[in-house]
Order: structure tokens, then sequence, then C-alpha cells
């Protein structure tokens, strides 16, 4: 495999530290290096997190210049808007279509942008836009949106879907596992036949 950067953005709560720790993991587990990055900001009052995950078979920085990364999983619309220029000419971007509507939007002294997947299209040759909210509900929870957008991105990097179902048991609480394993599978699948 060559060198892969990939970033996962969205806000606080919504999982990309541990898609994050999944997706480097399996790399690990694979025979690559890989380096992990985590931007937290205000997370817990829904602020941006970034998570950047590099592979290969070395690699000497944590942190991704702009324009130079191969693919971002975006939790959230806004958020895929705001790190696009990070994405390399040939990159690729999953959005979930979801708006979170940040502390000066609830407040009342910003509007959240209109448009904003149109505004995508436009700018990007390769973008999977889905409703992972809904698809994870349907397998049994919402909080599981990661590994559906996970299970998206999978299949383009060329590790064994059984790989990929080994790190994720290993990662989530026994509890959740059945439904985490059941979202990522739903990605894959979109992916597979896509």
């Amino acid at each position: 495999m060559s060198k892969k950067d990939i970033l996962l953005v969205g806000v606080g709560g919504q999982g990309t530290v541990l898609a994050g720790k999944i997706l480097a993991q399996v790399g690990v587990k694979a025979g690559l290096a890989a380096k992990v990055s985590e931007i937290h900001g205000m997370a817990q009052r829904g602020g941006g997190v970034v998570t950047q995950v590099r592979l290969g078979s070395s690699v000497s920085s944590p942190v991704v210049s702009r324009g130079q990364v191969d693919a971002i999983i975006a939790f959230e619309k806004l958020e895929a808007a705001r790190w696009i220029p990070y994405l390399s000419s040939q990159g690729w971007m999953i959005v979930n279509d979801q708006e979170v509507m940040p502390l000066p939007v609830l407040a009342g002294e910003a509007v959240y942008p209109a448009g904003i997947i149109g505004q995508l299209c436009c700018q990007l040759h390769q973008l999977r836009v889905v409703q992972a909210v809904k698809l994870a509900t349907e397998c049994g929870s919402p909080r599981s949106m990661n590994l559906v957008l996970l299970g998206i991105l999978a299949p383009s990097l060329g590790f064994p879907r059984t790989l990929w179902e080994e790190v994720i048991a290993e990662a989530v609480p026994p509890s959740t596992r059945e439904v985490n394993l059941k979202a990522f599978g739903r990605g894959w699948a979109l992916e597979s036949t896509a």
C-alpha cells in the first residue's frame, strides 16, 4: 500500500477520535507505520474535532499539510466545507448529510450556511454523501454513525474486512460490539455496490 493521509472531521461526540484509532490500528496490524494527530476545539461544547491519520511504510510526521490529504471523512457538513483545502486534487470525500448547529448559530449570532453539499459537488470530482445517522439507527444505534462512515472508506484502502472487524471488536465496548459491526458492514456494503 502506498502512503495514505486521511482526515476525519466532525464535532465533539460524533466518534471521530474512535474512528481514527480504529483506522490507525488496522494499518499497524497490517504491518504499516501509522501516525495519528488529534485536534479538539472545545469538543465538549460542540466544537470541531479533527483526527489526522497517516499510514505508509514509513511515516515521519503525524501532521499533514494543506492539499495533501487522500480522503476526508466528514461527520458533519459544515466541517466538510471547513477542511476541503486539505484535500489533494485527486482526493475524495465522504460526507455525512447532517447539520450540527455551532454555538454562534444556536445563540442567534450567525446562520448555518445553506447549500454546502452543492458547493462541495462543484469543488470535488469524487464526493459521496450519505445519511449515516439514519443508516446507523437502522443498525441499532445512531451513535454508530462513525462506523458506517468508516465502512464506506474501508474497501478503498485494501485491508481485509476481517481485519477491520477484529480491530472494531477490540476497540468498542462489548455491549455495543454487535451494533458497531453491523453499522460498519452497512457502510462496507454501500461502497461495495457503488
